[in-house]
This record gives C-alpha cells, structure tokens and sequence, in this order.
C-alpha cells in the first residue's frame, strides 16, 4: 500500500517537462546569495534542494496576506540551488515555496506542494508562527494532506539591507575584559516603568536610555540574547494557554522573532532589531545571539512541514538509514551540520548576523550537535573547520554548550579553537562546594583557577571557561538555595519536567519563609557563589535577575512562562536593592584587578620581591596545604594568595598590583585564620550583608565565617 500511495503521489507532485532543466543565464545574474535579494528591477529568489524535482516561488498580496498573486517555476543549476527572478517584485513582498518531488516517507521524502514552506533564509517572517493544523504535511494515516494552507500559511517577507549604521562596529572587546549577562528580551524590560509602555518587552524596550543604563551601572559588557531568531509556539504548548517563552524552536534562522518588535511591519522590525545593536554598542555593550542550529521547529516524523522538511529532508536532517530522523537534541530531530546544504544554511546565517546585523558573538545551544558526523564527535567536523578558517566569523566570539544527549555528547574541554566553553564542571563543582559536599575542595578549587585540568592539555587559555552557576535553564541563584525539591506544576506535565539533580538546598525551609536565620544564611549562600564566579579565572557569567534577588518559585524549567515567573522584577527595596548593590561592586572590584583576569593557568612563575608564587594555597592553621590536606575528610576551608600577574614588583595597592587573599570556608562553624605577614584591608566578605563595608586592616588573624568567602588585599 505505501508503495502505491508513493507512486500515486509521485504523479500528483512530480516534476513537469524542462522543470529541472538548469538555466545557465539565470544562474549567471543571480547573485550568489540565498533567499530573497532585491534590485531596482525586481527581486531574486532562490533556494537550496538536493532532492526536490521542482520548486515554485509563490508571491502575495502584502495588504492580504492569504491572497496568492503569482507563482513562477524556479530554474535549477548545476549545485542544486534553484531561480527566479521576479520583475517589479520589492521589498515587503510575501513569499514562500512549494516543492515538488516524491511523497514517500519510508524512505524519507515529505515533498508535497500544496503546503507553503518558508525560506529557510528569509529575513523576516509575517503573520502567526503558533502552530496549526494545516501545517501538517500529513494526515494521522501517513497519506498526504492536500490541503491547500496558502492562505494561512506565516509568509517569507523581502527585506531590504539598508541601514544607517552611523559608524557603528563590533566591539572586539577581550575576553579577559568580558562579563556576559544572559537575559530575555521580552523578560527583562517587560515590567519596567521606566521604559514607556508600548516599548516595554521588545528589542527597542532594550535599547531605551533606562534600559542601557541599568546595564552599564551594572558593569556587565555583553549581553547574551535568549533565541530571538523566529520561532513557533508548539501545539502541545497552545493547547494549555502556554507558550515557548525561551524560543528554542526556531524556523527562521535569518529572521528576528517579530512579537519582540514594538513595529509591526516587517521591515521596521528588522531595523528596531540593528537600532538595538547599535545603540548597545555606543554604550559599550555587545551583543551575543543565543542560537539554536542544532534542530528546528519541525520535530520528529509526525511535527510540521515549515521549512526544511519539505524543501530537502535528506539534505537539512540527520537520518537514521534513509527515512527517520535521528534526535540527539532531545526535540525530536538533529540538523545535519556536516552536510553541504545545512552547513551553507548556517554559516550564511552566521555571517549575515555579523555582517547586516552587527552582533559581536553567538552562543551555541548544544553545540556538540554541530560537531557530529553520524554517532561521532569531530573537531574537524565540517562546521568546525569552516569556523576556523572564515575571515568574519572567526573573528567573534563563540561560546559552546559543549554537549547534547546523543552519544559521547558531553565535550567539555573538547572544542578546538577559537571556541569557548560554558563549563558545566564549574557550575557542579561550586553548587557542591557551597551545598557543603564532602571532598568537594579540590575540585572547586580548579574550577574558580580556571580549570587547567580541562582546558590546559591542549594549550587553551583559562579564559575559554566561560564560568556559569546558573542559567535560564534551571533554578535562579535565589531558588537554588530556597528549595530541595522542583516545583514546575505550572508547566502542566505533573512536575516530571525538568532536571532532578541540581545541587541544591533550601537552607532549612522549603520556599517562602519568614525565619531570619535561614533567610540571611540564604542571601550569604547567593553573595558567596557571586564571589565565586567573578573571583574566579575565566569568563564571568550572570544570569538575569540574579543580581536582584530573583526567584521563579522553585519552577527550574520555566521555559512556557511568559509571566511573572520569568520576567525582571523592578523594585529596589530590601533584599533586591542591597544585592543589586552587592554585585555592581562586586563587578567594578573584578574590572579593577588583573589578578582574576589572567590570560595564563597559574604556573608557579615567582613573584622576585614578594618570593611567592602566583598562587599559594593555606590550610585552616595557615600553613601551606598538602597534597593529603586537599582531600583529607572533613576539610572546609582553605585559603588562595594571588600575586598579580606579569608584575615584577608591588607599587601602590591602589594600582591594582597588590597581593590578594581569599579565604574561602563552606564549613559549618567559623574559623579563625593567621594572616600572612603585613597589614591586609578587608576588600569584602560575603558573611556580611554590607559586604564591602569598609572596616580597620587587620595584621594577625582574620575570621572566616561560615558558608563565605572574604577577600583581603595587602597595605605593606
């Protein structure tokens, strides 16, 4: 039977006679772009299919959208990309594609032409991307659904690349000079008074002076962008009043998400987007995309047809043997990054975000997807290689989330250059650490020396740790210590969502609680782990909202919460106001000491007047820690004297140069430390609610408090 619905389908959709015939003139004047490019005369379109045997470009009525007012059949060349021009066509012109070619899924083809398919690098995208039902290629039987969803279909829109950048670049700034804060767009100016109400949530909302200036008093210099590519809200999502509020469902990898935009014409859209970029970059922040090129919104066998499954499945997806995709993102489907048509996709998009757009980096959504061949993780898988040798892309920064859910999936350490990492291990090892694990010390230890032990085997730099304890994927630095348990029913999956193990502890209480003891226990546990990210070698990284005492109710996967759960709160009061002060402190400190900025492991190299290495580790009596004392049971404390590097002598303290002492304690009970030599100035110490209150220098032993970390600098 599937082999007479595949015949029957082949002559309903098959190609027409010339159909794929290659048009040399064509392929001459058509620019070497895919997509959409407009010209005084009309518009260029073409599209990459391996596997189709015919394609049409279909046009409609931009002031109504369901109305179809041409179709041409596009010319195929000799590298698979297919043409048209179309005459007096021009920017704002709708547009999608129908695809001719077998309908036969068992062995993988999907193509059925009266669905309309996206460009897979259109510029922007108009209408409604939630799901429906006419996206469905198929019926629940597996025939194909004839019906015709032209009218409803969202649609490609022609966008012009014109843009007064006013001089504006990237900004290029070191890695050792980076302090990168992942927010939403929406979430974070969403509630914010400041910003006037009908900008609030949206790409100008982030851009608008209140906004700008949070950021820059905040000391951060990049922020990472949730997915703002296009994405589809999931059926399964819609169906309970929920939405995919982080966006990791993309369909339009050239596209800005349109509901973040306060236009609503496309075009506008995508210029509030690049008026965005640059007004960040006059203020000195940069702009890094999180991307998700590992999967697409289309799903397993049974998802919708929306761009690539219908255009080329075997060219775009990963498949096991010739039919089924494979899933090693856990969404249901893997992009084949080793493949010629989904790698052309994705550099394209990459280098188009760099180029027309202006972004300074990009953050890889499980980036070991990227580097497969099949089962195997390569670094000279094709992505790879064509990073390394590209002259805009490697150039800017690339950030991995070095693993996916496939086999050998977890890669941290094992990204070739010029590729940095969010370190997993640093998250673990310091939720260990502060939770009180026993023999968690050692490990801490390397993580906040910016584990060499992973990235310095292959000569890589402790600023390729891109050093993480939170991030929008889990619980808030509040919530980590406020619950033992998730608490996701809001997610309407009966809490079964979202990840079990987190190293986490409610400080006594589950949630909510009025007791004074464990609330300052937990506002010291959040200063302490803040310490440790911005005290520590590598790159810092700051979720949103934890700088202001943010909580999600215990929700560690608040990813269809588009409300209070996940947005920014603006007050200034209390507990919120005094962190908020304690991290800008805390992130001016880090800016002003090269000692945690070091773009070199520790060595050992001495320091010729001060005779000391570039880092000394002391046991609780002061003494230097063994090899047994790092891991005897029971130790809680140790403490690390940092030498500024590549300084040859001591000036002034106030240059920034000075000996620095941190005593970091975990234990349960204080500890009374004998200083070294000299007079030490309490910098800060996270046991206090005014951290970096100014106290008198103290010259023989410093108290350590419990669950803390205190920073001393010395006088003389």
């Amino acid at each position: 039977m599937t082999g007479l619905i595949s015949k029957l389908a082949t002559i309903c959709f098959g190609n027409e006679a010339g159909a794929t015939v290659w048009n040399s003139q064509l392929s001459k004047n058509a620019p070497p772009a895919l997509g959409a490019t407009p010209t005084q005369e009309g518009v260029y379109f073409s599209c990459y299919s391996r596997t189709a045997q015919a394609v049409d470009v279909c046009l409609y009525e931009p002031l109504e959208p369901s109305r179809e007012t041409q179709r041409v059949r596009m010319q195929r060349d000799h590298n698979d990309v297919w043409h048209a021009f179309v005459q007096d066509a021009k920017a704002g012109a709708l547009y999608g594609f129908r695809v001719h070619g077998a309908w036969d899924p068992p062995t993988g083809r999907w193509f059925n032409p009266t669905k309309l398919l996206l460009d897979p690098h259109a510029k922007a995208i108009h209408g409604s991307t939630k799901w429906n039902a006419h996206m469905q290629p198929a019926r629940k039987d597996g025939t194909p659904d004839f019906r015709d969803n032209g009218a409803v279909m969202v649609k490609s829109v022609v966008i012009s690349d014109a843009f007064d950048w006013q001089g504006d670049t990237q900004l290029n700034t070191a890695w050792s000079d980076t302090v990168v804060y992942e927010m939403h767009v929406k979430g974070f100016s969403v509630l914010n008074a400041a910003v006037p109400k009908d900008t609030r949530g949206t790409y100008a909302g982030l851009a608008h002076p209140a906004s700008i200036e949070y950021l820059k008093n905040l000391g951060i210099t990049a922020v990472q962008l949730l997915p703002v590519h296009q994405h589809v809200d999931d059926g399964f999502l819609l169906a309970k009043d929920l939405t995919n509020y982080w966006g990791y469902n993309t369909v339009g990898f050239f596209a800005p998400h349109s509901e973040y935009a306060a236009a609503r014409e496309p075009q506008k859209q995508v210029d509030e987007f690049k008026a965005m970029v640059r007004d960040l970059h006059r203020a000195g922040i940069e702009v890094i995309l999180d991307v998700v090129y590992n999967h697409t919104a289309e799903g397993d066998e049974n998802g919708p047809a929306l761009v690539m499954r219908g255009l080329d499945n075997h060219s775009y997806y990963l498949l096991n043997g010739d039919s089924r995709v494979v899933n090693y993102t856990g969404t249901g489907n893997t992009v084949n990054a080793a493949s010629p048509g989904a790698l052309r996709m994705i550099m394209d998009s990459l280098r188009y975000w760099v180029t027309e757009m202006h972004v300074d980096g990009f953050r890889f959504d499980l980036a070991a997807t990227m580097g497969r061949r099949g089962e195997l993780f390569d670094t000279l898988a094709p992505f790879f290689l064509s990073i390394a040798q590209d002259p805009v892309l490697s150039r800017v920064k690339m950030i991995a989330e070095p693993w996916d859910i496939g086999p050998n999936g977890y890669q941290v350490g094992g990204f070739p250059k010029p590729w940095h990492e969010l370190n997993g291990r640093f998250r673990d090892k310091v939720r260990r650490f502060w939770k009180g694990d026993e023999g968690a010390l050692a490990s801490f230890a390397k993580r906040i020396s910016g584990s060499q032990d992973i990235f310095g085997p292959a000569g890589r730099s402790p600023l390729v740790s891109v050093n993480f304890i939170t991030s929008h994927d889990g619980f808030t630095l509040r919530d980590l210590w406020s619950y033992n348990q998730k608490h996701n029913k809001a997610n309407g999956e009966d809490n079964r969502d979202g990840d079990n193990h987190n190293d986490n502890w409610n400080c006594g209480a589950e949630g909510n609680t009025k007791d004074p003891i464990i609330l300052s226990l937990r506002r010291r546990m959040v200063r302490s782990c803040l310490a440790s990210s911005f005290c520590a070698l590598g790159v810092p990284f700051l979720t949103m909202g934890d700088e202001r005492w943010r909580t999600q109710k215990g929700n560690n996967n608040a990813y269809c919460q588009d409300n209070d759960i996940s947005w920014m709160k603006w007050s200034t009061a209390g507990d919120e106001g005094k962190m908020l002060e304690f991290t800008q402190k805390l992130i001016r400190f880090r800016m002003s000491r090269p000692h945690f900025r070091r773009q070199m492991h520790y060595n050992g190299r001495i320091n010729p007047l001060t005779k000391r290495p570039d880092v000394t580790w002391y046991d609780a009596n002061g003494k230097p820690l063994s090899h047994d004392g790092w891991h005897a049971a029971g130790i809680r404390f140790f403490g690390m004297l940092v030498e500024a590097p590549d300084a040859p002598h001591r000036d002034e303290p106030g240059d920034g140069s000075a000996p620095l002492l941190l005593l970091w304690n975990n234990g349960t009970s204080d500890i009374s430390f004998p200083l070294p030599a000299g007079r030490w100035s309490v910098v800060f110490d996270t046991s206090r609610e005014d951290s970096f209150e100014a106290t008198d220098p103290v010259t023989k032993t410093m108290t350590s408090a419990m669950r803390s970390v205190a920073c001393l600098m010395l006088l003389e």
